[in-house]
């Protein structure tokens, strides 16, 4: 559903679906008892402001019925953010297509205490373009190659690469090396990941991710290991590689979760998205875009 707010500082406004009955007389009225206990005056000043609308950009007032609108559109108060220390690099750029280098502990799109400090949102500033939108999504701690659609009118035929995995992603990661450990091999198993838990867990059952993990050189007991993920799970890479027993570098969740302690700049997850090739579905030509970072942590990288 398309907001009737424009982008405003590179973040999209909130929309926000009213109930159909209950003891509210306004709408406003639900806003106040849904989130007034974080602001009430602020609400109701973008009433009175005319800053909260409905379908069309019509201005909702503090006498709206309930019932009047559906769906309803406002900002989001931003609470400041503290810029981390890391640059987006730009691999490719052209009308449809923006091809970028994500670094370590940079977002890929906004949440939780990251609104204006994800690579969206600093792009779409940046770069002055409000319709940027992430063809897919990189984990905050992982860097590399990652895809987002600069045209509407051709985002469509981007996101069919990806819905019918016509997309093929290597990584790069650095972890120990175990030398019983008999690579390369593709390792499958049932993944799940609910909302409310931090971690991906394996469990019995049909698997439903698939990763070829090959070992590429050594040096003082570490590997720079290829991964290629035939799917693509949250945490799929690292959870292979933990239950191998070869957990990535740095990693503070697999294969054990450590207590929650400030981003080390120095100690980025040694995971990286090398590169990624597909067929571009507007010029039918193949493609491959490489990243141009590097995995510190092994010796020579």
């Amino acid at each position: 559903m398309q907001s009737p707010l424009p982008v405003r500082n590179g973040v999209n406004a909130t929309r926000l679906r009213l109930p159909g009955e209950g003891p509210w007389d306004t709408a406003m009225d639900y806003v106040l008892e849904r989130f007034g206990h974080v602001d009430p005056d602020g609400i109701i000043e973008r009433f009175e402001r005319g800053e909260v609308v409905g379908m069309g950009g019509i201005p909702l007032t503090a006498a709206t019925p309930l019932t009047e609108h559906t769906f309803i559109w406002y900002y989001r108060e931003l609470p400041p953010e503290e810029r981390i220390p890391v640059e987006i690099g730009i691999l490719h750029q052209d009308e449809d297509l923006l091809v970028v280098d994500k670094p370590h502990f940079l977002p890929t799109t906004p949440g939780g205490m990251y609104v204006a400090e994800s690579a969206l949102v600093r792009l779409r500033v940046q770069l002055g373009i409000p319709d940027l939108i992430p063809m897919h999504r990189l984990d905050r701690m992982t860097a590399g190659v990652l895809l987002f659609s600069t045209n509407p009118e051709t985002r469509g035929k981007y996101q069919t690469l990806f819905e019918k995995r016509r997309i093929s992603k290597e990584y790069e990661a650095v972890a120990p090396v175990r030398e019983d450990l008999d690579l390369p091999r593709i390792v499958r198993s049932r993944m799940i990941k609910s909302r409310t838990y931090l971690l991906a867990q394996e469990v019995e059952g049909e698997p439903n991710a698939e990763t070829r993990i090959e070992l590429m050189e050594t040096s003082g007991g570490l590997g720079r290991y290829r991964l290629l993920p035939h799917t693509g799970k949250t945490h799929q890479l690292r959870v292979h590689m933990a239950s191998q027993g070869i957990g990535i570098l740095n990693d503070s969740f697999y294969p054990e979760l450590l207590p929650q302690a400030p981003d080390d700049y120095s100690r980025p997850l040694q995971l990286l998205a090398r590169s990624v090739q597909f067929t571009d579905p507007l010029t039918r030509l193949p493609v491959e875009y490489r990243s141009r970072l590097s995995l510190d942590a092994f010796p020579g990288a």
